[in-house]
């Protein structure tokens, strides 16, 4: 037989071997090689490759590990990276308020210019909300999100990189607390224990502490009560599909101007008459001092930016579940470092306590998980690696599968921020 274009038909061997290429090919170019993801997992398509196949079996699994541990690596980076700038830049700069707001207009300009980058390379225009739901349903959320952050960055001109550590922990006991509220969650035997486990370490973490610092304290604890508010106010944005706020990029850089008008007046308060007649911005004599003052600046904000694209890089490419864990193993460097690199004092019944509150955070974790993987019918991830926006902008990233629990799971890791 001779076919349309004058070669002879491929041979059963030879048309074997084409769909052993093929297969092959398929696998290397899956970014998720879970068995739901990747076709050679799931189906031969009547080729029997005993050894081929798992050779193939291997070289996804040290691929998916390797990009797992990659990705995981750059969310440390990130993440303990910019906790422990913000305790050295405030130090020597006292003003963690506008430096807060210069990060955000920071992450601002990222975002616009991602945004940019993806429309031209996408060619179809970026979301743009009306002001009408801007100001009604993202600005709640906004708000939140400075007083929490401001908060957090504030406390750190009082206490130490421990126990702002063990106390942002605590977000995760407020976000479930506002969870049963808006109804996000169910009130199990298993949350109040989740609860007792978080509320008990961090009462063991900070009696006794001999660097505990009441106002500092107050300041984180309150950044983590409205963290829980800003983590289910944004679940609930991004859960409205009609606004178009799925991609992450897309959700920054509306959120970043309504976050820096709402921190302004606090600055203003607090910072505004001390800042304007220091020497280190508006008053300086030395211009390589205000180089140096305002490179130190921007370099946070890059951190910024970089930990909220590290974090959905993460979920998009792997799932919420290894953002979780991620998260709680990265309380436990941080803590380390602190206390090898600053010098904090934790005792034994310091780690105690937060012992007990990691276990808490992954009783909570895996609940979640065993929940998640007991549901029956999996719907995918809302706003997480499920958006063609976001595939441009991670470069073919993969559905993620696990429903409304694995979206709240990766809301938990945030809470721990």
């Amino acid at each position: 037989m001779i076919s349309n274009h004058g070669s002879k038909e491929n041979s059963p061997s030879q048309e074997t071997f084409l769909k052993v290429v093929t297969q092959l090919s398929r696998l290397f170019l899956c970014t998720d090689f879970r068995r739901s993801a990747c076709p050679l997992l799931t189906q031969s398509e009547g080729v029997q490759l005993p050894r081929m196949g798992r050779w193939a079996l291997d070289v996804a699994f040290v691929w998916k590990a390797v990009l797992t541990l990659g990705l995981v690596l750059l969310y440390y980076c990130f993440s303990i990276g910019i906790t422990f700038y913000n305790k050295w830049l405030t130090k020597s700069f006292h003003f963690p308020l506008f430096m807060t707001m210069l990060h955000l207009a920071v992450i601002f300009l990222f975002s616009a210019l991602s945004r940019a980058l993806v429309q031209c390379s996408s060619h179809r225009a970026r979301v743009v909300l009306s002001w009408t739901d801007y100001l009604r349903r993202v600005a709640p959320t906004a708000l939140a999100t400075a007083l929490d952050v401001g908060l957090s960055n504030w406390s750190f001109l009082y206490i130490t990189v421990s126990l702002y550590t063990m106390t942002k922990s605590s977000a995760v006991l407020f976000i479930l607390i506002f969870s049963l509220i808006f109804k996000l969650e169910e009130l199990r035997a298993a949350l109040v224990l989740v609860v007792l486990l978080i509320a008990g370490g961090l009462f063991m973490f900070t009696y006794k502490s001999t660097q505990f610092n009441v106002e500092g304290f107050a300041l984180v604890l309150g950044a983590s009560f409205i963290g829980g508010i800003r983590w289910t106010l944004t679940q609930m944005l991004l859960q409205k599909a009609e606004l178009g706020l799925q991609n992450p990029i897309d959700t920054m850089f509306h959120l970043q101007p309504l976050m820096f008008l709402g921190l302004f007046p606090l600055f203003a308060v607090f910072e505004g008459l001390h800042l304007s007649t220091s020497e280190k911005i508006f008053r300086f004599q030395d211009t390589g001092l205000l180089l140096r003052v305002l490179g130190s600046l921007f370099l946070g904000g890059i951190l910024a930016f970089g930990l909220g694209f590290s974090e959905f890089l993460l979920v998009s490419r792997t799932s919420s579940l290894t953002l979780s864990i991620a998260g709680i193993f990265k309380e436990v460097c941080t803590l380390l470092l602190a206390a090898h690199l600053l010098g904090d004092q934790i005792s034994l019944l310091n780690w105690l306590g937060f012992a007990l509150c990691l276990s808490g955070i992954s009783l909570h974790v895996a609940l979640k998980a065993l929940h998640s993987r007991g549901d029956g019918s999996p719907k995918p991830l809302k706003g997480l690696g499920s958006n063609p926006d976001l595939e441009l902008l991670l470069r073919s990233s993969q559905p993620e599968e696990g429903g409304n629990e694995e979206e709240e799971e990766y809301f938990v890791a945030q809470g721990q921020q």
